[in-house]
């Protein structure tokens, strides 16, 4: 199985990576293309693979073609594409907003699959959600999650709900990010030197991230078994729902959800 990739920027580099790493795919199979030489340089050392400027010289012969490109610039790459491409060749986009109707539009022939990933993927922690159109079979979609879950964590969707999706776990990363800066200013407050805070914050959070993924069960039995009564998490517990940190939260996946569909209109 043959895997390209227009575009060899972060998110392109973690799946490539991530392939390697889980020997989903072998480096010689793995053709990339960038606009820049240097990149292509360092991804052809970095990884052993085949990376070049422009998508020419294996466009027409992949399997997989991953669109790993910025939205300001897929129109113009996918209508390159689509002159070359094969007719079997299965499109995976995962270009921010663009709908499967825009790809089924370029690529009528080819079965087209659509994700939302997210920048944790960079460090095999992403988490992605798909969609297929309707010419990819369900086994092609479940190859598509093997090789998206070398990065990560997968789930598959309806298209009506990739705003939500957008709004949770695509822009979910700046939440964790604001919510660990915000737990260690705490932990200075409180005494701690920074650089420590930093990594008790952020280490708490991963860690109640992997027990609620281990063990299936709801974040909120799990918050109940770590509170115990008149204890000090009860008490940091009752201030933050005070403080409205819950229906924050809630609002801001609310507010990025609609300014996803804003976007996407």
């Amino acid at each position: 199985m043959k895997i390209g990739f227009i575009g060899g920027g972060a998110m392109a580099e973690a799946l490539v990576s991530g392939m390697l790493a889980k020997e989903a795919a072998a480096a010689q199979d793995i053709f990339v293309s960038d606009h820049k030489e240097a990149r292509c340089a360092y991804l052809r050392d970095t990884y052993g693979i085949s990376a070049v400027v422009g998508s020419e010289s294996f466009v027409s012969s992949v399997d997989i073609l991953f669109l790993a490109i910025k939205p300001q610039v897929a129109a113009k790459a996918m209508q390159e594409a689509a002159a070359a491409v094969g007719r079997d060749t299965c499109i995976v986009s995962i270009v921010a907003g663009l709908a499967l109707a825009a790809l089924e539009k370029v690529f009528p022939t080819q079965p087209v699959i659509r994700v939302m990933p997210n920048t944790p993927m960079a460090v095999g922690e992403g988490m992605s959600a798909f969609v297929r159109g309707s010419p990819a079979s369900a086994a092609l979609g479940q190859q598509i999650s093997e090789l998206l879950a070398a990065a990560g964590q997968v789930v598959e969707v309806k298209e009506s709900m990739m705003d939500a999706v957008t709004g949770l776990s695509g822009s979910g990363p700046a939440y964790g990010f604001l919510m660990i800066d915000a737990l260690s200013d705490g932990g200075v407050a409180a005494g701690l030197p920074r650089k420590a805070a930093i990594k008790l914050a952020a280490q708490t959070l991963l860690g109640a991230a992997k027990m609620v993924l281990a063990t299936g069960k709801h974040p909120a039995e799990l918050r109940d078994q770590v509170t115990s009564p008149a204890g000090t998490t009860i008490e940091g517990v009752r201030v933050m729902e005070q403080q409205g940190v819950r229906g924050a939260l809630i609002d801001a996946v609310m507010a990025a959800t609609e300014k996803s569909k804003a976007m996407g209109k």
